[in-house]
């Protein structure tokens, strides 16, 4: 650990903070349908989308319908993808001539890129033609990240409004959010990646002689395009098959520094948007707050273990400090902040490996994903995952002095808190019956490199990454296999539309709800000691649920590790 590296952590959270408002109050007038600077540009064509789509923009659905209108949306989705996949060797813009998709990794990277996952069992550059990158995955990259923030605000009109029967319409959410706040922002990102030297070009992959003598195959692509939207939309799906460590993906410590941003940026910002549509920005400062200390303190511990490494190292002279698995260019600061972001968001994009880090130092990603992603979290599904757990903790605590619980002049009665503990168990059951599965049956003991703590440890991270919607892995496990991508298809479902559905009927619950006025008896949640009881629950519901797992693989690596033990 040094001071440099935790300066530019300061940095990267002050630069995020100062975000915060401007677009978190931008994203409020999105939705609530208030003019914006770009109303005179964008208006136009956003109407002229109603028009050729057939959607009255003044009509709004119950839960129900918006539900359904989200499925039936996503499952055209992932049906495109699967055909692109299967097709791509008789479509165009297929220069390296790649194959058709195996059945079982097409269905797994269909699910996973509908469900806003981007796990990836393929190197893009050795199986994917750009026309399956850019028409399948990239779009992908947009309507899911879309369809997450769109969700999060039906939630929020829940909260904002009373006594009413609608939370919105999803065609017009999805249309907005794409419009006004996914495609300029990427737009931005992506000639701010083509300056700093990320490929964008539908060029022919280019041979070269490297100074041995050797031949060097380099591949090219439009990649600018797709690493802004997989970084914004906290998809985090790479081009390459190494992520954001490649070089092509990730040039500089400036485009490390402004992708890294872009992995948190509207996830943070919608804390602000979720304030202003209640009509209380301190609601949404508190759930910042909640964000920062949980993303902070797994932070520290992160950057504390890789940076404090193997003791048995300096016992020999060594540098103990862990650079296995890391970009000399970014070094232990960086890959550590960026292992922290992506994981705390549902990104899953990578500038180091997560299986080479420390024991102590992989636990955190982990523990992260296995918290829900709701530290941030994924756009849109990390605040209304974090508002699950609000309604948990004001449930707590009217249990505390004895009264009904309220959340922003909402009664929380028995439907809402049944709908939330369902979505809350859910990760747990995708994630924890699946790697107990993996780990005893042949088909899926036969594809682990590792064995002993470690071996347990990458396939929990793998089912935990999956039903989390992370993406992210700790590798070690040959994941492209009929088992693995099967059983990993049916995680990622769970873990979006098992939570989603629950909490959408909590949606539809609260807006129908009338609003009662604040007491001397109510519960204030805007403060330091309902900020405090939130951190609590969110530790102890995350605990209570994985902790006996957790346990048997990173921790116990640690004090192997420490007693210079080999497994």
């Amino acid at each position: 650990m040094t001071l440099n590296g935790w300066i530019q952590i300061a940095i990267y959270f002050v630069v995020l903070t100062a975000l915060v408002v401007p677009l978190g109050r931008f994203m409020a007038s999105v939705f609530q349908g208030e003019r914006t600077f770009l109303t005179p540009v964008l208006g136009p064509l956003e109407r002229g989308l109603y028009r050729v789509a057939g959607v009255d923009e003044t009509r709004e659905q119950t839960w129900i319908t918006y539900t359904v209108a989200m499925l039936l949306f996503n499952a055209a989705g992932f049906l495109c993808v699967y055909a692109l996949m299967r097709l791509q060797s008789f479509l165009p813009l297929n220069p390296a001539g790649m194959s058709a998709v195996a059945p079982d990794l097409t269905f797994n990277t269909a699910v996973s890129f509908a469900t806003n996952t981007n796990w990836q069992n393929y190197g893009g550059e050795s199986t994917l033609s750009y026309l399956t990158q850019m028409v399948g995955l990239t779009t992908q990259n947009f309507v899911s990240a879309a369809t997450g923030i769109a969700l999060a605000v039906a939630l929020i009109r829940g909260f904002a409004r009373a006594s009413a029967k609608t939370v919105g319409n999803f065609w017009v959410d999805l249309n907005r959010c794409t419009l006004y706040i996914l495609l300029p922002l990427s737009i931005i990102a992506a000639i701010f990646l083509v300056w700093q030297g990320v490929p964008q070009n539908l060029g022919a992959y280019v041979d070269a002689t490297t100074l041995e003598g050797a031949k060097q195959t380099l591949s090219q692509g439009p990649a600018a395009s797709q690493i802004a939207i997989k970084q914004l939309g906290t998809n985090g799906g790479g081009f390459w098959n190494a992520n954001s460590s490649v070089p092509y993906e990730n040039p500089t410590p400036l485009s490390n520094f402004v992708e890294a941003i872009y992995i948190l940026l509207i996830s943070a910002a919608l804390t602000h948007t979720f304030g202003r549509m209640v009509k209380d920005e301190r609601q949404g400062w508190a759930l910042y707050a909640v964000m920062s200390i949980l993303f902070l303190a797994g932070l520290v511990v992160c950057y504390w273990a890789e940076g404090s490494g193997n003791p048995q190292f300096a016992a020999l002279g060594l540098d103990p400090s862990n650079m296995e698995g890391k970009e000399v260019r970014f070094g232990i600061a960086n890959s550590s902040l960026w292992a922290v972001a992506t994981t705390d968001a549902s990104n899953g994009s990578v500038n180091s490996m997560h299986d080479s880090f420390t024991p102590l130092g992989g636990m955190i990603p982990m523990l992260n994903i296995q918290l829900g992603e709701i530290i941030f979290g994924g756009v849109g599904s990390g605040l209304y995952g974090m508002l699950l757990m609000v309604i948990i903790a004001v449930f707590v605590a009217g249990l505390m002095v004895g009264r009904t619980p309220e959340y922003l002049g909402k009664k929380i009665e028995a439907k809402e808190v049944k709908m939330s503990i369902l979505a809350i168990l859910m990760l747990p059951l995708g994630m924890l019956c699946f790697t107990a599965a993996a780990v005893v049956l042949p088909f899926g003991v036969s594809s682990m490199a590792n064995a002993g703590p470690h071996g347990f440890s990458e396939a929990l991270y793998l089912y935990t990454s999956q039903t989390g919607n992370n993406g992210s892995a700790f590798a070690g496990i040959t994941g492209n296999t009929l088992w693995y991508n099967t059983t990993g298809a049916i995680d990622m479902l769970i873990g979006r539309y098992f939570i989603i559905i629950p909490m959408m009927a909590v949606a539809g619950s609260l807006v129908a709800k009338k609003t009662v006025p604040a007491s001397t008896g109510t519960f204030p949640t805007h403060g330091g000691l309902f900020v405090g009881l939130l951190v609590g629950v969110i530790l102890i519901v995350g605990g209570l649920s994985f902790f006996p797992a957790l346990a048997l693989g990173p921790i116990v690596e640690h004090f192997a590790m420490m007693a210079g033990q080999l497994f």
